[in-house]
């Protein structure tokens, strides 16, 4: 026989789980000259591409390919704080790293996980119990359209969407889109698709030949000549994974 026992819940507050989005920056060297130089080169004409994202600072990959390295901590979240990030928790460091970022305020995060944009899921075709309807569900935001031509020091970013361009983009141009980027036309500037992170997304051309492409952070340059069988072409662009880590693959389009 149930129970029901008494008692007193505080007027003024709350306990409760909660999870926060993140954005991880996995840190591969100590070198923060060369860091410094690097994100002002991916993200200097962006001054607003982070919007005081929370961070956690992955330290594992500093571990593998400098694991003797001193970090200077104090600079490094000084750096990250110029480009609008906030880190909060640190994973990976060892011992004086951690200490080092405990005294910055920054939390312990062993358990945190840094994944991969998770894949569709597969299709079954097993009878499945009708899921319960979800309690106020978010609205997926739309592709943002733009239908001008894109000229020389131009630039569009679709934040936490797609983008679909349906004229020109020039050269000096730039798209970019936590999604997949569509073109509908030439695309001779640069295109950053999955710009977050998303390994999954993909960039489409009616013509093919960017001054630069690049999906969650793997680029190609147009120092490097694209093959004739997608130059100037309908193409695709995708991230393929190997064993050497993941490489940017173009596919011809039949249109």
């Amino acid at each position: 026989m149930s129970v029901a026992l008494a008692a007193n819940a505080p007027a003024t507050f709350e306990i409760k789980s909660a999870n926060l989005p993140l954005v991880a920056l996995l840190l591969k060297s100590a070198d923060l000259a060369r860091l410094s130089t690097e994100f002002a080169q991916r993200f200097g004409d962006m001054p607003d591409f982070f919007d005081h994202d929370a961070l956690v600072i992955d330290l594992f990959p500093l571990q593998v390919a400098e694991p003797d390295a001193g970090l200077d901590f104090a600079a490094l979240v000084h750096l990250l704080r110029q480009y609008r990030l906030t880190p909060l928790a640190v994973r990976g460091g060892n011992e004086a790293q951690m200490a080092q970022a405990k005294a910055l305020g920054l939390v312990p995060a062993p358990d945190a996980t840094v994944q991969r944009a998770a894949p569709a899921p597969a299709i079954s075709t097993a009878a499945a119990p009708a899921p319960e309807p979800a309690a106020s569900p978010q609205p997926v935001a739309g592709a943002l359209v733009i239908d001008k031509p894109l000229r020389s020091g131009q630039q569009v970013y679709a934040r936490g969407r797609d983008l679909v361009v349906m004229a020109m983009v020039n050269p000096g141009a730039e798209v970019i889109a936590d999604g997949h980027i569509h073109v509908y036309a030439p695309l001779r500037g640069k295109a950053i698709a999955g710009a977050r992170g998303n390994a999954d997304a993909r960039i489409f051309a009616l013509s093919m030949a960017p001054e630069l492409i690049s999906i969650a952070g793997i680029y190609r340059t147009s120092e490097v000549a694209l093959p004739d069988a997608v130059l100037g072409k309908a193409a695709q662009v995708r991230l393929a994974p190997g064993p050497d880590g993941d490489k940017l693959v173009i596919d011809p389009l039949s249109v």
